[in-house]
C-alpha cells in the first residue's frame, strides 16, 4: 500500500461528526436557531483545527435540515455563535426557507404514492398468479 493510500481515511471529512460536535458545542446549533452570516469565521475562531471543508459539509447539512428551515421560516432574527443577536431574518429567507420545505415535502409525497402504487401493484400481481394456480393448479383426485 502506497504512503497516499494510507492517508486517504484520514483526509475523510465526517459531516456528521463535526455536525453533531458544533451541536454539543454550541446551543445555537443544538437548537437549529437561525445562524448569523459569517458564522463560519465564528466557529473556525473558536475551533482554529477545523478544516474549512469539514465546517462547509456540516454547516450544509445543518442549514438544509428540516428543523432548521421551519426555524427559518418562522424567525425574525439570526443568531451569533454565543446567542446574541445579530441580523434580521428577512422576508426573502423566510419565503426561500418555505419554497424548499414545500418542495421537499412534495417529493416525499410522491416518492410515498409511488411506493404506495407499486406496493398495490406487487398485491394484484400476486393474487392474479394465485388465481391462476387455484384455476390450473393440480387437484387431487379422489
Amino acid at each position: 500500500m502506497t504512503t497516499e493510500q494510507n492517508t486517504a481515511p484520514a483526509q475523510t471529512v465526517d459531516a456528521r461528526a463535526v455536525l453533531k460536535d458544533l451541536q454539543a458545542r454550541f446551543p445555537v446549533f443544538a437548537d437549529f436557531s437561525p445562524l448569523a452570516i459569517g458564522i463560519d469565521r465564528q466557529v473556525l475562531a473558536q475551533m482554529p483545527d477545523l478544516s474549512k471543508k469539514a465546517l462547509r459539509l456540516a454547516m450544509r447539512q445543518h442549514t438544509q435540515s428540516t428543523r432548521y428551515l421551519k426555524a427559518m421560516e418562522k424567525a425574525s432574527v439570526r443568531l451569533n455563535l454565543d446567542a446574541s443577536e445579530a441580523d434580521a431574518v428577512t422576508d426573502e429567507n423566510r419565503r426561500h426557507a418555505s419554497e424548499l420545505l414545500r418542495e421537499r415535502f412534495k417529493k416525499h409525497a410522491e416518492a410515498r404514492k409511488a411506493q404506495e402504487a407499486a406496493a398495490r401493484a406487487e398485491e394484484r400481481k400476486q393474487q392474479k398468479l394465485q388465481e391462476l394456480a387455484d384455476k390450473f393448479g393440480r387437484k387431487d383426485k379422489h
